[in-house]
C-alpha cells in the first residue's frame, strides 16, 4: 500500500469517526460556543482538503477536530447528549 492510499484511508476513517463523534456530543458552557463552531470548521476543512485531494491538511484537520472534542469533553465544555 502506497502512504498516499494509507494516509486517505486513515483520514477518511477519523473524519467518519469525528462526524459521528460530534453528533454525539453537545454543547454545557454557552461562552465556550467558539469551540463548537470550530469543530465544526475543523470537520468542514477536513472534508474539503479530501475532496481536493490535499491529504496532509485534510488530515491535520481531522486531527484538530477531534482534538478540540476530547478537551472540551474533559474541560466539560461539551458532553454526550
Amino acid at each position: 500500500m502506497t502512504l498516499e492510499k494509507e494516509l486517505r484511508e486513515e483520514t477518511e476513517k477519523w473524519l467518519s469517526r469525528a462526524k459521528e463523534k460530534r453528533e454525539e456530543i453537545v454543547l454545557v458552557d454557552n461562552t465556550k460556543e467558539d469551540m463548537m463552531k470550530n469543530v465544526d470548521a475543523y470537520i468542514s476543512d477536513a472534508k474539503h482538503f479530501l475532496e481536493k485531494g490535499d491529504l496532509i491538511r485534510a488530515f491535520e484537520a481531522v486531527t484538530w477536530s477531534w482534538s478540540i472534542m476530547e478537551i472540551c469533553l474533559d474541560l466539560g465544555i461539551f458532553d454526550y447528549k
